[in-house]
């Protein structure tokens, strides 16, 4: 019997992540990896080394194959558009791409679509930034339109100086943008899948904790959520899905803006990912159907699965740097402290600060699912093992 192939562009955790999914469905992998070492390339045989800028690598890497994807934004989209003319499915496509490649283009078509967006502008040189800065009150975000993740290439502005080095290598390098500071919350995110058919499925809507920019903790479902805001975001999530013509899945980050005089509320789209994403790493042990397997899904156009939650409560924490040299030796002190959490290590060398891996835990009671989670990756980091007493109930947390 011959297996389906997908060609995945990016050899991270992403792809790495895919690797069971791809097992359970009888699905072949193939992985353009960025060295023999990478996580990816240590668990998947079929993972040639290339860049996702080299014309030959990307188009040794679909031969035969059944579909082209990613698990990052970074390949040229003129490379693609030649591929998919040769009858290669490309998904997500190259015109649906370029809105999580560029975030300049991003804005201009989530505004067309009509979709809530922070006030932004395209900051050609200081004097546009100035007088954005007085339209706004004083306070900015500035972008990089390309190449950002992980609060890499944002900065909260107040003048001209604070963005003088990007004004000078913006001669070569991507445009800014700018947009207002939005006086959110908290940080919310829509995980939606829309497969070449049109079928279209989203997960529940989680809060997203940071540090330093960097995602720490997915909360799933948000807490105290109200109805008409969760309604909302799904809907916003799909219209992007849509809107965009997007295929495999969607990450729709999103700020939560509470309601004047104690109202409900709304939220503003932050920024878009189109792959799997740590806002949806929850779903490989909290929902019936995880991310990873349901991009697999959408990109060969198979019927979309069930994403319902299997727990009441989720919460995945990230393993961010560590003190430890093999996280393995981790492994018996969490399984000891709390064999029901699920540990998920990315075979990452370490380093501080960097996203190593991640620990979920489930339950009934949302403060003790979080403390476990949070206490997993804690000892994972080298930061204590010791893990407090889970007998300890709070009353709030377990109705949120």
């Amino acid at each position: 019997m011959a297996a389906p192939v997908v060609a995945v562009v990016g050899g991270g955790q992403l792809a790495r992540m895919m690797a069971p999914a791809a097992v359970a469905l009888g699905v072949h992998l193939r992985v353009l990896v960025e060295a023999t070492d990478s996580s990816a390339a240590q668990v998947v045989p079929d993972s040639p080394v290339g860049a996702a800028s080299d014309d030959v690598a990307i188009r040794s890497l679909v031969e035969g194959a059944d579909v082209l994807t990613f698990e990052h934004e970074h390949v040229p989209n003129a490379l693609l558009l030649d591929l998919r003319g040769h009858g290669i499915p490309v998904h997500p496509g190259p015109e649906a791409l370029v809105h999580a490649q560029d975030k300049i283009v991003m804005r201009r078509r989530l505004t067309e679509l009509g979709l809530p967006c922070p006030r932004w502008a395209e900051i050609p040189d200081a004097a546009s930034l100035d007088h954005f800065l007085v339209e706004v009150g004083g306070t900015a975000v500035v972008k990089t339109s390309r190449g950002g993740y992980d609060g890499k290439g944002v900065r909260v502005v107040h003048s001209v100086e604070d963005v003088a080095d990007w004004f000078e290598a913006a001669l070569d390098g991507p445009a800014l943008l700018a947009e207002e500071k939005v006086a959110f919350s908290r940080e919310l995110a829509v995980l939606v899948a829309r497969s070449p058919s049109g079928e279209i499925r989203t997960w529940p809507v989680v809060e997203s904790i940071q540090e330093d920019g960097v995602c720490s903790v997915v909360v799933a479902p948000a807490p105290d959520l109200h109805p008409a805001v969760e309604e909302q975001a799904r809907q916003v999530a799909t219209a992007v899905a849509e809107g965009l013509g997007v295929t495999g899945v969607l990450a729709v980050e999103l700020f939560e803006v509470p309601g004047a005089g104690g109202g409900e509320g709304s939220v503003v789209v932050n920024e878009l990912a189109m792959r799997p994403h740590n806002s949806g790493h929850w779903t490989i042990d909290g929902s019936v159907t995880s991310q990873f397997e349901q991009h697999l899904r959408s990109v060969l156009d198979l019927p979309l699965g069930d994403t319902s939650a299997r727990a009441r409560w989720t919460v995945m924490a990230n393993v961010l740097g560590s003190t430890r040299s093999e996280l393995t030796d981790a492994l018996a002190e969490v399984s000891l402290a709390d064999p029901s959490v699920k540990v998920h290590l990315y075979g990452k060398g370490v380093r501080p600060g960097r996203k190593l891996g991640h620990a979920t835990a489930t339950g009934d009671d949302l403060t003790d699912v979080r403390r476990r989670a949070e206490a997993a990756a804690a000892i994972i980091q080298g930061e204590t093992s010791t893990v407090p007493d889970s007998t300890v109930t709070d009353t709030e947390g377990e109705d949120s």
